[in-house]
């Protein structure tokens, strides 16, 4: 039985530098129901699925409720259990509501922030082989450096949902 469902496409979403969350120029993604959690251990499921993908550092936790960023690194963000709202894009950016199943990808730079969620909200946390994630909260000068830090952010060569061939491999492409 497959993990995930055949053929999904994500939802993409380009979020615009708003001077003080640098976001991305490659789209943010989400894959709604992707996940098949319905077993009884769903953080396993969506680690196995993830490590297969070659995506790695995993967590499991919930979302920072305050505004961050990850300014050196792509993260992967799957919903083992529960739901949440989360704001993406930073305090001009778009809520989401996420669910047990739900996966987001995240391009460095892009803004995160846990609006509301519900009291068995869990998330698995992956990145990308490459640096250590680091939170960055908006300021002026945090912002300045991740315009440097960002564009040096190797691309991941597999989509964590999807594999070598997901649609990440095709949707996010080197800055010209």
């Amino acid at each position: 039985m497959s993990l995930v469902k055949e053929r999904i496409e994500p939802l993409t979403i380009v979020f615009e530098d708003d001077g003080l969350v640098p976001n991305n120029p490659m789209p943010f993604l989400v894959y709604k129901g992707a996940v098949d959690v319905t077993g009884g251990h769903p953080e396993e499921t969506i680690e196995e699925l993830f490590g297969d993908n070659g995506w790695g550092d995993m967590w499991r936790n919930g979302i920072f409720d305050y505004l961050h960023y990850h300014a050196t690194v792509h993260e992967a963000l799957g919903v083992a259990r529960g739901q949440a709202k989360v704001r993406f894009g930073g305090d001009s950016g778009k809520v989401f509501d996420l669910a047990a199943g739900d996966v987001a990808i995240l391009p460095a730079g892009t803004g995160h922030q846990r609006i509301s969620a519900s009291s068995d909200f869990c998330v698995v946390g992956a990145y990308p082989p490459g640096p250590k994630m680091q939170v960055t909260r908006p300021t002026p000068e945090n912002h300045a450096k991740a315009l440097q830090t960002i564009p040096l952010v190797p691309l991941p060569k597999s989509d964590p949902v999807m594999g070598k061939d997901g649609p990440l491999v095709r949707l996010w492409k080197p800055r010209s």
